[in-house]
């Protein structure tokens, strides 16, 4: 399983991701508060609070070419 905290402050971070996430053929959640959604579903990902980071886990031992793709949506720091 990777875990990763990440930001989707605009609607194209959120096509970017999407397009990244239906590549791939393991599942790939994401957690905003009490909330999980499939990461392949945008209308999901809009139910969440964007305003906030988001917690990613994809459902897969190691995948190096997933953390790279998605290493733009990894904040640097993270403030509360």
């Amino acid at each position: 399983m990777l875990k990763r905290t990440i930001v989707l402050g605009q609607i194209e971070d959120v096509k970017k991701f999407v397009n990244i996430a239906m590549g791939k053929n393991y599942d790939i959640d994401l957690t905003s508060g009490k909330y999980t959604v499939n990461a392949k579903s945008i209308m999901g990902i809009f139910s969440l609070d964007l305003t906030k980071p988001i917690v990613m886990i994809a459902h897969s031992d190691s995948d190096d070419k997933f953390l790279s793709d998605i290493e733009q949506f990894i904040p640097e720091v993270i403030t509360k």
